[in-house]
């Protein structure tokens, strides 16, 4: 069971005023192993009753004048807090042999010699007590205020880092985006000389693509069979340009359509494909696009039958590059981008878990 700060501060005062009754009965009043038990008792009982009224009025009036002494440098400090302890003791001693008196415990006539022999042993305690509580509640409190700083900086430092991979994950989105429109564009104007009706469909797709692009844009991620809708576009837009050259291929598992991949992340592989692979041979080359679901996690592999190329060559500006960035972003280490290439045959190879966005900060 969880206790509030208070309660737990409760608890260590009554345990507090036991350990000091226990003391007071053994080191002052001579309790023992030996000593009777109603002996023992009645010292026991009356150590409490001083334990209780001293212990009481520190508790609660010590943690109310602490911040005001502590204001003040050592050793005035501990000076006046040992100051507080002693008035605390003799009033707490007052209260007791009064409550004693009235209780027939004590004659009245005794008050005085009770009061003054008790004061020594009632103020010892208190400030052996006193002072060693003080000293562990003082650095219990800026224990408290460490971890509590330590959590604040954390938590702001996970806000920073969450803020710095969103923005960052919408400027690498922003560099892909921009990309592919201004290599559309490219492809529709170099067809309006040549295929003018050509060039009006690839427009009417082109407006179709950017609408959906826009759709989607208030997430990072969209499920696999949208992410296909738009390679779909993108190649419909290109076979405008290259005819029978670009030919393609989809095998697509049902069972991994509904998993979240980073929007235009297959686009962007199925785009690589075209320009290093198709755009620049005479007789154009075959795109193959792949996609399975298998033990929680989902595979697409995007195969062309190009020339190759180093994977190790990639530069950081690279479709490639951006993506594999995109991936530990949003994903961390769940994701994986590795690329098999030779002459003739290039496969990349995209992971990520079919649950979907599971992003690390």
């Amino acid at each position: 069971m969880n206790m509030t700060p208070r309660g737990r501060y409760l608890v260590r005062m009554a345990a507090a005023n036991l350990a000091a009754t226990v003391f007071v009965a053994v080191a002052f009043i001579g309790v023992g192993f030996r000593t009777p038990w109603s002996v023992a008792a009645e010292a026991l009982g009356v150590a409490s009753l001083f334990s209780v009224s001293i212990g009481t009025l520190c508790a609660v009036f010590i943690p109310r004048i602490s911040p005001r002494l502590w204001r003040h440098r050592f050793p005035l400090n501990w000076l006046m807090l040992i100051a507080c302890m002693f008035a605390f003791a003799m009033a707490g001693s007052v209260l007791t042999i009064a409550i004693l008196t009235g209780i027939g415990y004590i004659p009245a006539a005794q008050f005085t010699g009770w009061l003054l022999g008790s004061a020594r042993y009632a103020i010892v305690t208190t400030l052996l007590f006193g002072i060693s509580i003080s000293a562990y509640e003082m650095a219990r409190t800026r224990l408290d205020e460490a971890a509590l700083a330590l959590r604040t900086k954390e938590r702001d430092e996970a806000e920073a880092r969450r803020a710095a991979i969103e923005a960052q994950l919408a400027s690498l989105e922003s560099r892909v985006q921009p990309h592919f429109l201004f290599n559309t564009l490219n492809s529709i104007a170099s067809l309006i000389q040549t295929d003018p009706n050509g060039a009006e469909r690839m427009t009417a797709q082109l407006a179709s693509l950017v609408r959906s692009s826009l759709d989607a844009a208030d997430g990072p991620l969209v499920r696999l069979d949208q992410e296909l809708r738009t390679v779909r576009d993108y190649l419909d837009i290109e076979r405008v340009r290259f005819g029978d050259r670009l030919k393609r291929e989809l095998t697509i598992d049902e069972n991994a359509a509904a998993a979240l991949v980073p929007r235009f992340s297959l686009q962007t592989l199925v785009e690589n494909a075209v320009k290093y692979a198709i755009a620049p041979r005479r007789g154009g080359g075959r795109v193959s696009i792949r996609a399975a679901a298998r033990d929680g996690r989902v595979r697409i592999e995007v195969e062309d039958d190009g020339p190759g190329f180093e994977a190790r060559a990639v530069p950081p500006n690279h479709g490639l590059a951006l993506l594999r960035q995109r991936l530990a972003l949003t994903y961390g280490d769940r994701a994986t981008l590795n690329v098999q290439s030779v002459p003739g045959r290039t496969v990349v190879f995209v992971e990520v878990p079919e649950s979907g966005f599971s992003r690390t900060i």
